[in-house]
């Protein structure tokens, strides 16, 4: 109850740290939706009132909230009122432009996203300001990959590419080869993505751009159905990921998609075969290596020979065992992606 009367004091005082602070909360104290959009029209007055990164903050709460009643449009509203009171300074109309752009790319708009950015994108080319329209055009290319439109997505990243090489800007060089592979690898085109791939990971690199490269290195070998390599590289960008709680969690979550749609197109043993390379690397992790090791004999028990799944996985955290217990399921072929 504190909370919400100080949430409702800092509305009044159109205090924007703290409405942000406390909005959660009031947001589990409303019960009817006339309530939540009375509140509503009170954020949006405020997210104009509020400056910088706290005005984009309360406009993606804002847009949530209407993305939760199937009104993402009226979401995305709150974030053109914010460029449109910034339209005479060419800066700050720029930078609402691009979380203008970032908003529907966040909630699956890429056509609407690309347009934004094309709007940027004359902006960034009239001050010659080439690093923010080498980001741009990534933006662009991002989501013409999104439609399907390959072409054009290699297009436009080779050109940002070419212009993050110009400006001797590696980290931005790095992740736009990273992009290109995948996009190649889309298209079809294997060996080009994977040269793309070993010239990023030819000498050490940060730690995301190498866990980035790794896990598109893991996507190819997939394609391949060569399984021994794609657990190499995802064993290799989670080993790394351990540097960062978000990256380690990232790629993760990616090793897990990969698992989980092997056990769905019940390529079992590609499964057992490999994972002890994962395993083997964890052996220090006694929860990761229970972990891992479960699976394996899941994907024994699954092919139908000889395991020791319940005594594994008798050692596996509970936290852990909620995606095994998933995999123990039947469940139809969904088809094979990272």
């Amino acid at each position: 109850m504190r909370k919400v009367k100080e949430f409702e004091k800092a509305l009044e005082r159109k205090d924007c740290e703290a409405v942000l602070e406390y909005l959660d909360d009031y947001l589990e104290e409303i019960k009817k939706e006339d309530e939540l959009r009375e509140l509503l029209k009170r954020l949006e007055d405020l997210a104009l009132e509020c400056e910088d990164e706290l005005a984009y903050e309360l406009a993606h709460e804002i847009a949530h909230i209407y993305a939760h009643l199937d009104e993402i449009e009226k979401g995305i509203e709150v974030y053109k009122k914010i460029a449109e009171k910034y339209r005479e300074s060419e800066e700050k109309y720029s930078e609402a432009l691009y979380y203008l752009a970032a908003a529907y790319e966040h909630f699956g708009l890429p056509e609407k996203a690309i347009e934004v950015y094309e709007r940027l994108l004359e902006l960034e080319e009239k001050r010659g300001d080439k690093k923010e329209e080498a980001l741009t055009l990534a933006h662009m290319a991002i989501n013409y990959e999104e439609l399907g439109d390959l072409e054009k997505a290699i297009k436009l990243m080779n050109k940002a590419r070419a212009l993050f090489e110009e400006l001797v800007d590696e980290k931005n060089y790095l992740t736009s080869l990273i992009d290109l592979a995948h996009f190649y690898y889309e298209k079809g085109e294997e060996e080009r993505a994977k040269e793309l791939i070993k010239e990023v990971l030819k000498t050490p690199r940060d730690t995301d751009i190498e866990i980035n490269a790794r896990l598109v290195e893991a996507e190819i070998y997939a394609g391949r159905e060569d399984y021994k390599n794609a657990f190499k590289s995802l064993s290799l960008a989670l080993v790394k990921a351990e540097e960062s709680e978000e990256l380690f969690e990232f790629a993760f979550d990616t090793l897990i998609e990969f698992i989980e749609d092997l056990f769905n197109e019940k390529l079992y043993r590609e499964v057992y075969e490999n994972i002890d390379v994962l395993v083997n690397a964890f052996e220090e992790d006694k929860e990761l290596k229970d972990f891992f090791m479960a699976i394996r004999e899941l994907a024994k028990m699954k092919e139908g020979i000889e395991n020791k799944f319940e005594e594994v996985y008798k050692k596996v955290p509970k936290e852990l065992k909620e995606f095994i217990d998933e995999l123990k399921k039947p469940k139809l072929g969904l088809g094979l992606a990272l």
